[in-house]
């Protein structure tokens, strides 16, 4: 039998040589084997079929809905919360670090001494833990322009922005705005243009992980609210991965320009994104691995 490389395997395919090893290794491709460092693909092999994966609650979702009812602490569920809401929140500017993001989840009051908080950045950070819960509970619900709403309206509700009559918490932007100094779409056709994504996202049975990242490169070009876009396009990543199988991932400081990178060149390079948000996701394993949730 003739076997090829991953960089050859990845090159026929059209995939990223991150996502060949990521198949090779959780077994997709039969025929694999490593030797050293090195993997063996059966020149014949093709990618892994959609239709592999069970549709069932996995253990991760399963672990967070219990743990969340019974309140635990310290479990996978309490530390999910605390870095999404972290990361997802720093990258767009917000203050208040990791273990002030733990302090407001675990005690439910601010406790900062000595420095100027912005108000927006606390109640921003109480309502993801609120979204969170959301996209926990309704991970299986179809992905519709409702509930896309509605964390836009959980996460800015009481916020300085909600007080503006312009600004339409919960509504589709009303004023032109950019993205890293790109147009977006105008405010007029963003009804349509999300319809039609979520459209197209929704007639797809078996949703791949490109497909998960795909939408989330989409929604972000379209940018549909005045602000908030990247905060609630990352918690649908999460839970769509959560409703298809996959394992979630979060995007963390440290990969910020990677992702901002990646959500750029996704037309002309699908890699780029693909590798960063593989790369997140093997950090998250090793939590699940800690918390001994299998995946």
């Amino acid at each position: 039998m003739k076997y090829i490389s991953v960089s050859e395997f990845a090159a026929r395919h059209g995939i990223s040589e991150r996502t060949a090893r990521n198949y090779c290794s959780v077994g997709k491709i039969d025929g694999a084997y490593i030797v050293g460092k090195t993997w063996n693909i059966p020149a014949e092999a093709g990618l892994p079929s959609r239709k592999s994966r069970a549709r069932k609650v996995s253990p991760l979702l399963h672990a967070l809905r219990e743990e969340r009812q019974m309140k635990v602490k310290g479990g996978i569920y309490h530390r999910t919360q605390i870095d999404l809401t972290y990361n997802s929140n720093h990258i767009e500017g917000s203050r208040l670090t990791h273990d002030q993001t733990r302090y407001i989840f675990e005690t439910n009051t601010i406790g900062i001494e000595g420095e100027s908080i912005r108000v927006d950045d606390i109640i921003e950070t109480t309502n993801h833990f609120r979204c969170i819960d959301i996209i926990i509970e309704r991970a299986e619900e179809k992905l519709t322009e409702s509930l896309v709403k509605e964390l836009h309206l959980t996460l800015k509700a009481g916020t300085s922005d909600s007080r503006k009559d312009w600004f339409a918490v919960g509504e589709y932007k009303r004023l032109p705005n950019e993205v890293g100094g790109n147009e977006t779409t105008s405010p007029e056709n963003v009804h349509r243009e999300m319809k039609a994504l979520l459209r197209e996202y929704d007639s797809k049975k078996r949703k791949t992980f490109e497909d998960i990242i795909d939408f989330h490169q989409r929604f972000e070009s379209i940018h549909p609210f005045q602000d908030g876009n990247g905060r609630v396009g990352r918690l649908i990543m999460f839970k769509e991965c959560l409703s298809n199988g996959f394992v979630p991932f979060i995007i963390t400081d440290e990969l910020k320009m990677y992702y901002y990178r990646g959500l750029r060149e996704w037309n002309n390079a699908r890699g780029y994104l693909l590798d960063t948000c593989l790369t997140a996701q093997d950090s998250y394993k090793s939590m699940l691995d800690y918390f001994r949730i299998r995946y």
